[in-house]
């Protein structure tokens, strides 16, 4: 077959994404460029361009790409700012992140996800992106402020913990529901008052749990 005929899966993959509504050519560019293919386990290699989650290491999943497309683009990024990243997985979504903004302070409580996305970004020169072992609901005072804050694990709620970490024209996006129910990816930004809260579409994902994992 010819390649008009059979189009390689990078270029279907793209196709979908603005199929999907995703317009940011920044965002779309940088879902193009970055590898998705290395952040998924090897068994899983001939599916990494398909617009579907996979599991990767202690039960977790890699978002499929137009919902880490999708976030992305709610968050407005620009070259300067900071953001925090709840959860890092396989480390795609900050590998995304990266190529758009000046530094991502990525936070993942599985040692195992920690210790291989900061392997894989290293090897892959995401040389702004710094990967933490903590618990990203109860992190270090010293941390400051973020411009944007993304969150990839369902949260029962929005806590102070994070909102407190927001700047004061920043943007925060995250899944907000129980763990085996609804969850709404919900948009959130500060006002006056207090914070605004936009509610997006429906999403699922793994739970975000407090506390070090212990045995992972």
């Amino acid at each position: 077959m010819s390649p008009a005929e059979n189009p390689p899966e990078k270029m279907l993959f793209q196709l979908g994404l603005r199929r999907r509504g995703i317009s940011d050519q920044a965002v779309l560019r940088a879902m193009e460029e970055v590898p998705r293919d290395v952040f998924v386990d090897p068994a899983d290699r001939d599916a990494a361009w398909r617009d579907t989650a996979l599991g990767i290491a202690c039960g977790q999943t890699i978002s499929q790409p137009f919902v880490v497309a999708y976030m992305t683009e709610q968050l407005q990024l620009r070259p300067e700012h900071r953001v925090l990243e709840i959860g890092t997985g396989s480390g795609y979504q900050a590998a995304v992140l990266a190529r758009l903004c000046k530094e991502v302070l990525s936070v993942e409580r599985f040692r195992t996800l920690a210790d291989s996305a900061r392997q894989r970004l290293v090897k892959l020169h995401y040389d702004n992106v710094e990967v933490m072992l903590a618990d990203g609901l109860a992190l270090p005072a010293d941390l400051g402020v973020f411009d944007r804050i993304i969150v990839t694990a369902a949260l029962p709620g929005i806590p102070a913990s994070l909102t407190d970490r927001l700047q004061s024209d920043g943007i925060m996006v995250a899944p907000v529901g129980p763990p085996n129910g609804r969850q709404t990816l919900v948009r959130i930004t500060p006002t006056a008052d207090g914070f605004e809260r936009r509610e997006l579409f429906d999403v699922r994902f793994v739970p975000a749990l407090p506390g070090l994992a212990r045995e992972m």
